[in-house]
């Protein structure tokens, strides 16, 4: 999905229990991410990231409440200016738009687009970041002569 969006023509049925049933299983993360896929069965004409259907999908069918983020939305699979990307993210649902690639005036456009957290996306952003655990303890030393040896 870094240049075009991926079709799939996967009837329902069978996305329901495969590729559905993974997500399914995994629906009580804190966090999740679409792609940038279109899923013909849902929506033929956007793909998952732009899709209101597949968010509704994600959302009531898969059962996922977390923080939904979207993928790189500097990826050129998706159409129009980084605005255009992020405000059709955040109106199909996603809470938050990532722009990881681009310059300065491209992250500008995405970050105007999508503003601010909506209530129910702030709710979900507290209960995600309820999950962080402090970080382990970590002898750098050590994993500079792991890393040294690896690549020597």
């Amino acid at each position: 999905s870094h240049l075009t969006p991926p079709i799939v023509t996967e009837p329902l049925d069978l996305l329901d229990a495969t590729d559905f049933a993974t997500f399914r299983a995994l629906s009580d993360m804190p966090m999740g991410m679409t792609g940038h896929v279109v899923l013909t069965a849902l929506d033929p004409e956007r793909p998952a990231t732009q899709s209101p259907i597949v968010i509704a999908a994600i959302r009531d069918r898969i059962g996922f409440d977390g923080l939904l983020m979207t993928d790189d939305l500097g990826m050129q699979a998706l159409a129009g200016t980084p605005y255009d990307r992020a405000g059709r993210a955040i109106a199909a649902g996603c809470d938050i738009a990532l722009h990881c690639n681009g310059n300065r005036a491209e992250l500008a456009q995405s970050v105007e687009a999508a503003g601010r957290l909506t209530p129910a996306g702030q709710a979900r952003a507290d209960r995600a970041l309820a999950h962080r655990r402090p970080a382990e303890p970590v002898d750098l030393a050590a994993l500079i002569a792991e890393f040294q040896g690896l690549t020597a």
